[in-house]
């Protein structure tokens, strides 16, 4: 059984969207500029071992102030 290179396209496209979902809910409690951070989780995901540390970087960042 052989994986094509379109089926890993579309995983890594599935992937590059569910990093940008989750990229910019992390980055509205973790920075001032959520839409800056789900662009740069979606490019990350091209290569997956950088989207896993950037992903554990905004993890790990603390909540920032709610500002009124």
């Amino acid at each position: 059984m052989s994986l094509g290179v379109t089926f890993w396209g579309q995983i890594i496209f599935i992937l590059a969207i569910v990093m940008a979902v989750v990229g910019y809910y992390l980055g509205q409690r973790k920075t001032q500029t959520p839409v800056l951070t789900a662009i740069v989780a979606f490019f990350s995901a091209f290569l997956p071992p950088i989207a896993l540390v950037f992903l554990i970087a905004l993890v790990l960042k603390n909540d920032i102030e709610p500002t009124i």
